[in-house]
């Protein structure tokens, strides 16, 4: 898993309150494992104006000018700015990779579903919990600032913005140390390999009949 350490990105804001893990990667993009190739499907009914199927080529299909992602201002962003119960719905761990293929790197929101919450984490995606009326404020001036950017910095646990204003959040010491080092459920296995080596090593010789 990539580092999280400090972001500077462009802002893309999606107004909408509880956007569910079906309208992130709808349920036919599901059939991969694969962490990465689903981007192109991110937010697929809301992108495009024909229904998607895997294997599509989507550089060929329509896309739909009303949607807030398709627009020119907001190519390249980095940072989703979200309302609540982002990530709502079913438990597929498929949103947060789809999220993280399509190049956002942070999602700032007034609150998250639980289990979306927690599968971001793994998965180097860093969901920002900020109170409503900040929220508000970040949604008038990315729409009105043209090119709007902010930087995330996990270490000081603040959302900057270019005026100097910062605005402090929480985060779990435990996500926070993993996001900082790059460490998914197997890197935090790996941190233990020669401990598990010598575990292997060792049942080989006392229980010999087990790998007969």
């Amino acid at each position: 898993m990539e580092k999280f350490i400090k972001l500077d990105g462009l802002v893309a804001p999606l107004d909408r309150a509880n956007v569910d893990t079906d309208a992130i990667i709808p349920k036919q993009f599901l059939k991969s494992i694969k962490r990465s190739g689903f981007g192109p499907n991110a937010f697929d009914e809301w992108r495009y104006m024909d229904h998607g199927e895997p294997g599509q080529d989507c550089a060929k299909r329509p896309r739909n000018p009303n949607f807030v992602l398709n627009q020119e201002r907001y190519q390249g962003a980095s940072i989703l700015l979200a309302r609540s119960n982002f990530g709502c719905g079913s438990s597929r761990e498929h949103a947060p990779w789809a999220l993280h293929d399509f190049g956002f790197r942070a999602i700032i929101g007034e609150s998250f579903a639980d289990i979306f919450f927690n599968n971001s984490f793994k998965n180097g995606l860093l969901p920002v919990v900020l109170p409503k009326a900040e929220i508000d404020a970040l949604f008038g001036l990315t729409e009105h600032t043209p090119g709007y950017r902010l930087t995330v910095d996990l270490p000081a646990q603040v959302v900057l913005r270019p005026d100097g204003y910062a605005i402090p959040f929480e985060v779990d010491a435990f996500r926070k140390e993993c996001m900082l080092n790059g460490w998914d459920d197997i890197g935090l296995t790996l941190r233990h390999a020669e401990k598990i080596r010598e575990f292997e090593a060792r049942r080989r010789t006392e229980q010999p009949w087990l790998f007969a």
